[in-house]
């Protein structure tokens, strides 16, 4: 029961057709289901966003995928996408969400965004995923998900710089690769200690 499996935003706005559809975002869902039977425990993460969220390009009257500074950072603003109560929001219809122990929504607050499963984007805001984990005694963790360069990476580098062993299944995840972030992440993550499976 020290292994969990964490499943990040396998959400219809990140696969094929949605507002932020991943390219093969889709692909992995099966193997995804297939792969819970062999954890102690499944967290499903979701980003669940307002209405005009502060990562919306909208939000700002600029383009989709370009990038802005705030008061956390540097931050890439995306078409409107996985707003609360939505069909986009919602889990891939063919993901398993009956064997979830957690569901963990994150970037509902406004003026944040969240990419972490464990940290709002100004690293210094917790979701709670951290206390949940250790209360429960896990201390090894699978990430699987999308996006491989973005909610994958910023939970799995987080994740071990908390101090959990953890490995990303890049056969189970998939990348944006906005302007090189793929090859960026995969070195962070290495950096940092994940183990790329």
């Amino acid at each position: 029961m020290t292994h969990a499996l964490v499943v990040i935003d396998v959400q219809n706005d990140f696969c094929p057709g949605g507002a932020l559809g991943v390219n093969e975002g889709d692909r992995i869902v099966p193997g995804i289901n297939a792969l819970m039977a062999d954890f102690g425990a499944v967290i499903l993460t979701q980003d669940w966003h307002p209405p005009g969220h502060s990562s919306f390009a909208s939000s700002h009257g600029a383009a989709p995928m370009t990038m802005t500074e705030m008061p956390y950072g540097p931050q890439v603003l995306w078409p409107d996408h996985c707003v609360q109560g939505s069909h986009g929001a919602a889990f891939h219809p063919d993901l398993d969400t009956d064997r979830a122990d957690l569901i963990l929504r994150k970037g509902f607050n406004p003026a944040l965004d969240s990419y972490s499963a464990f940290f709002e984007n100004d690293h210094e805001t917790p979701t709670g995923l951290e206390g949940y984990l250790r209360t429960r005694g896990i201390e090894t963790l699978a990430m699987v998900g999308l996006a491989t360069d973005f909610c994958v990476n910023w939970s799995a580098v987080d994740a071990a710089t908390l101090g959990f062993s953890v490995t990303v299944r890049r056969d189970l995840c998939r990348a944006i690769d906005l302007d090189g972030s793929l090859d960026a992440a995969l070195a962070a993550m290495t950096d940092a200690g994940v183990t790329l499976a």
